[in-house]
């Protein structure tokens, strides 16, 4: 493993920068050259390589988004761009690559070493923390950081109006940041796509807030909830049957994916970087980077990419108990 290459793909995530920096610095360590991949599997099919070294990411701990850019790239889903693709690594001396990025990022990364058996490891980027094989992956906590942060600020105008805010987050498929961001900020109600808690029992919780005094309410919605088709739709639903709230909708969009990493995305990233480039000089291959248990595990991207991540139970639980 003579030279190896870094890249950053799919949607970005606080704590990617940390992640390049760690895997560039373990291999100047190791005395093992280091190349960084612009524009994800795009840069790659074109030969956009950069040489790196240690000091070529200084000052890039604390800073969101990713330098190396990031792309969607088409091609690389046909034989022909994968195939561009390997001709590029081959003529650059490349030996291995990290993959820095969500389950699309490593559905590529598999059917690349598939085809070519040319090794690479994973790291996970994504703030929905939707990955099988770690109990967090980087951006997730300060996203949740940030939408709690956002919350806290609504509340304040709620409270002042005695208004009822919808408050959607990221989170089509699972909504790890909407439970634990709700019980943060203490929402009065929490809709994720795992539990279709039905139009009733929303507006049962808020009658019941009324009655008990709240003069101000929070509701965290996953945007992949399914107890109405959207937000706005929700909002139109309460106004309906429940008058006596004044709603409000506020979506915070990509804002979740901004802003610098915290310290455990820094800590985590730093030390997933080592791992990635270790089992590459070990001579692994096709396994993604993970955290479980506080300790730092290794699981086939096969299975981080079919496995599903499941909600906490027992947040569910706190959360029902802390809306009373």
């Amino acid at each position: 493993m003579h030279k190896i290459a870094v890249l950053t793909s799919g949607g970005d995530s606080p704590g990617m920068n940390a992640a390049i920096r760690s895997v560039v610095r373990t291999c100047a360590y190791m005395n093992v050259e280091c190349m960084a991949i612009y524009r994800g599997y795009q840069g790659m099919i074109e030969g956009d390589f950069v040489a790196m070294n240690a000091r070529s990411v200084n000052n890039i701990i604390n800073k969101g988004g990713t330098i190396l850019k990031s792309a969607r790239c088409e091609d690389f889903k046909t034989p022909e761009g994968r195939k561009k693709a390997h001709e590029q690594l081959v003529q650059a001396g490349i030996s291995g690559f990290v993959v820095i990025g969500g389950d699309g990022s490593f559905t590529g990364a598999t059917i690349f070493n598939k085809e070519y058996d040319f090794p690479v490891i994973g790291i996970p980027g994504t703030i929905d923390n939707d990955i099988f094989g770690t109990r967090y992956t980087l951006g997730f906590d300060t996203a949740l950081n940030t939408v709690v942060d956002a919350i806290d600020k609504i509340r304040d105008t709620a409270s002042s109006h005695n208004r009822l805010f919808f408050v959607e987050v990221m989170g089509r498929d699972v909504g790890h940041i909407a439970l634990n961001a709700g019980v943060a900020a203490g929402a009065e109600e929490i809709l994720i796509p795992e539990e279709n808690l039905g139009l009733d029992r929303l507006l049962e919780s808020l009658r019941r807030s009324k009655k008990t005094g709240k003069s101000s309410s929070i509701v965290v919605v996953a945007e992949g909830d399914k107890t109405g088709k959207n937000v706005f739709e929700l909002k139109e639903y309460v106004e309906e049957h429940l008058p006596i709230y004044d709603v409000r909708v506020s979506v915070l969009g990509h804002m979740q994916r901004g802003g610098p990493p915290s310290a455990f995305d820094r800590v985590l990233a730093s030390r997933m970087g080592v791992k990635a480039v270790e089992a590459l000089i070990a001579g692994k291959t096709n396994l993604m980077v993970g955290i479980i248990d506080n300790e730092i595990v290794l699981t086939p991207i096969a299975e981080a990419i079919k496995g599903h991540t499941k909600i906490d139970r027992e947040l569910v639980r706190v959360s029902d108990i802390m809306t009373i």
